[in-house]
């Protein structure tokens, strides 16, 4: 449509250019507008970071599906208000692209007419792990973080930064949940190989080249945003355990280092890094940490993230820390709240594995 001459997109569909649809205004004031506009259910959805599948057809899945199973997509943008899905399915490049037209079709016909933010897990390598990361698909084959590492070549990250941006942006990815600028300190770790290694130098440096090729110089329509991980340091595993899961969730500091795991992160937040992800693990004896998962630590969040380091972005849990997962063969994953018992939250945007958490949220109920 169009109004004095102008071009907008009428979201709303009431036939009138409001403010948040008017291109001539600055984003602040059409944020603040839609803002307004937004009931508390909507403003909740805001909040959660969910999975999503994909038909191999490009079709949206409307039943639960795969290891751990997303909520069905309808429900999961029309009547629960999700706006942010992480991409699990490694599909190929003309399905995908039809799956997300279809996406933001379904989104354009709500109220408001906020648009998706499809998010996805590295998927240009052969790793394949569910939880981590996505076979390559339809996307261009390269090594993994590890193998770049081993360069400590900048301008070769950067070429492949920014082939990830052009074949994201082909197929409606806007946010890569990656870099990890994880110092791979513990060799058992099995989250190694999507590091840049164990030298801090090469990983902080190569963590903050990629953030800049993904992102540009802006954030802006050619732009894919980048969430850094996991901060501040997921490497030293005690036992090179995994902290998705309970038997893995201390991180040890033998020699006294949590600086220097925390340092590697500077080079991404100076890039302008979207969001950052604190990791699930708990740090054992740190001075002056409760002892709790990151996520859960307002000292790691609000202190040494916003305070220390003046980040001003999205912070986005892991998955998975509210509320316990139902897994396909029907076991329960239980929430990954180490250290509490009750939520003290995070300061930034909830990733939630279990989207229902939303309509609670919204109406104030415990769950």
């Amino acid at each position: 449509m169009s109004h004095d001459g102008v071009a907008f997109r009428d979201l709303d569909g009431d036939g009138v250019m409001a403010p948040y649809e008017d291109p001539r205004r600055p984003v602040p004031e059409r944020v603040g507008d839609l803002l307004a506009r937004m009931t508390l259910a909507e403003k909740a959805g805001l909040m959660c970071h969910a999975p999503v599948a994909v038909a191999p057809d490009g079709g949206l899945v409307e039943e639960p599906s795969g290891l751990l199973p997303a909520a069905p997509t309808t429900r999961a943008v029309r009547d629960l208000h999700l706006r942010c899905l992480a991409l699990m399915a490694p599909v190929a490049a003309g399905p995908l692209a039809r799956w997300h037209n279809r996406l933001q079709d379904l989104a354009a016909r709500s109220r408001l007419g906020i648009p998706v933010l499809v998010s996805s897990d590295p998927r240009h390598s052969a790793n394949d792990n569910p939880l981590t990361s996505v076979p390559s698909g339809g996307c261009s084959r390269w090594p993994e973080p590890l193998g770049f590492g081993a360069l400590r070549d900048e301008d070769a990250v950067r070429e492949f930064a920014r082939a990830i941006r052009a074949e994201y942006t082909a197929v409606g990815i806007r946010m890569a949940i990656h870099p990890m600028a994880d110092l791979a300190s513990e060799p058992r770790w099995c989250r190694t190989a999507g590091t840049f290694g164990a030298d801090p130098e090469v990983v902080g440096r190569l963590a903050g080249a990629y953030v800049e090729e993904l992102q540009g110089p802006r954030l802006g329509p050619g732009s894919v945003a980048s969430m850094v991980k996991h901060w501040p340091g997921a490497g030293p595993q005690a036992g090179g355990e995994d902290a998705h899961f309970a038997h893995g969730s201390d991180q040890v500091y033998p020699a006294g280092l949590f600086e220097l795991h925390r340092d590697q992160f500077r080079p991404s937040l100076r890039a302008g890094a979207a969001a950052v992800m604190p990791y699930y693990g708990r740090p054992v004896g740190v001075p002056g940490l409760a002892g709790v998962g990151f996520a859960f630590d307002r000292e790691v969040v609000a202190g040494l993230l916003r305070r220390d380091e003046g980040y001003d972005g999205i912070v986005c849990t892991d998955f998975g820390l509210l509320t316990d997962a139902v897994l396909a063969d029907g076991s329960v994953w239980p929430a990954r709240a180490w250290g509490w018992s009750t939520w003290a939250g995070p300061s930034g945007r909830c990733c939630s594995s279990t989207p229902g958490w939303t309509s609670s949220a919204a109406s104030g109920a415990p769950r």
